[in-house]
């Protein structure tokens, strides 16, 4: 299993619409940087936020996800209360080939500031709006820029296609659009 280049990348993203929106190199005046980079893709936050919210006092339970736990913006800049969490996707539709799978990591500029991203891995076959999660660790408000960079996508092609990807398994978060809470 190798990570892929650049090159690579740029190729999937037009070629096949890996990407969509895809911007070909790093984009940094004056945000958090985004667009391809040497052996990946930092990816934009959307303006659409899901924040956790206890007024309601429900229960966090991943079975039977309590839809009422959160308070819906669409901002520039979402707050995020102290030592609590956010939803959010991706601007970037992703369309991951049948061997591939991504692997996703925080930017630098959230984590030194106590803010946590968090993306399972794509999985070959899959395709949609990354829903990404944003941990306040910090005992203070911390701010999310919306249309900024969030996280980094790496690619790593398989030594082979998959026998079973995401799609022929009609994987519960196919196609997703929008920030998408926990399924069963």
């Amino acid at each position: 299993m190798s990570i892929l280049s650049d090159r690579w990348i740029r190729e999937a993203a037009l070629a096949d619409r890996m990407i969509e929106p895809f911007v070909e190199s790093q984009r940094r005046d004056g945000c958090i940087s985004y667009g391809l980079s040497s052996y990946g893709y930092d990816a934009r936050v959307a303006d659409e936020f899901k924040i956790f919210t206890n007024v309601d006092n429900a229960l966090v339970d991943p079975k039977d996800f309590a839809s009422n736990s959160f308070v819906d913006r669409k901002t520039d800049v979402c707050i995020i209360p102290p030592n609590s969490f956010a939803l959010a996707r991706t601007v970037e539709y992703f369309r991951v080939p049948r061997d591939v799978l991504v692997i996703c990591l925080g930017k630098s500029t959230y984590a030194r500031c106590g803010i946590i991203v968090n993306v399972t891995p794509l999985e070959p076959g899959w395709e949609g709006h990354v829903t990404l999660e944003f941990s306040n660790t910090t005992p203070l408000p911390a701010k999310i820029y919306a249309n900024e960079g969030a996280c980094q996508f790496l690619f790593l092609k398989g030594n082979e296609p998959c026998e079973v990807s995401y799609a022929d398994r009609m994987g519960k978060y196919m196609g997703q659009r929008g920030v998408t809470l926990p399924k069963l």
